[in-house]
């Protein structure tokens, strides 16, 4: 699923394989930016992640920071140290809130919106339930239209 944030970007869905990468947005919404997950070669369309779904990174995953944050902490604290985790949604009780995140296997959990920009994932596995087949599709328009079958 895609945030709340990204309402305004053109979307669509994860598939097994997809190449993504971080991508900073320009919304309308916010009139600022938000961080989510883009194909590699369609930068300006969000690639939206239904929960349950796996990442393998290129490299360690690292978090976004600001400076005023590098003045007090170390910068070793922004590796994760890990480089495949899950997407899930977190704060779903807090409807205006970023619920877009992705869950580490040391149990690390990281808003994508606080993700350093240009960080390359493959999507390795979709959620049981999330896949369908192209025959599947077209039988269940078939279906739908014959008033036969529809009764």
């Amino acid at each position: 699923m895609c945030d709340y944030s990204l309402q305004d970007v053109a979307s669509r869905p994860a598939k097994v394989g997809d190449k993504l990468i971080t991508t900073q947005f320009a919304t309308r919404f916010s009139k600022a930016f938000t961080r989510g997950f883009s194909a590699v070669d369609e930068p300006s369309v969000a690639v939206c992640l239904r929960p349950g779904t796996e990442l393998a990174f290129e490299a360690e995953v690292y978090r976004h920071f600001t400076w005023l944050q590098t003045l007090f902490f170390n910068k070793d604290r922004w590796n994760t140290g890990q480089k495949v985790g899950r997407f899930r949604q977190i704060n779903l009780d807090k409807p205006f809130t970023q619920h877009d995140a992705i869950e580490f296997p040391d149990g690390q959990i990281v808003l994508l919106t606080r993700l350093r920009a240009q960080q390359r994932a493959t999507v390795l596995q979709l959620p049981a339930g999330t896949h369908t087949f192209p025959d599947q599709e077209q039988t269940t328009a078939q279906h739908s239209a014959d008033p036969v079958r529809a009764a």
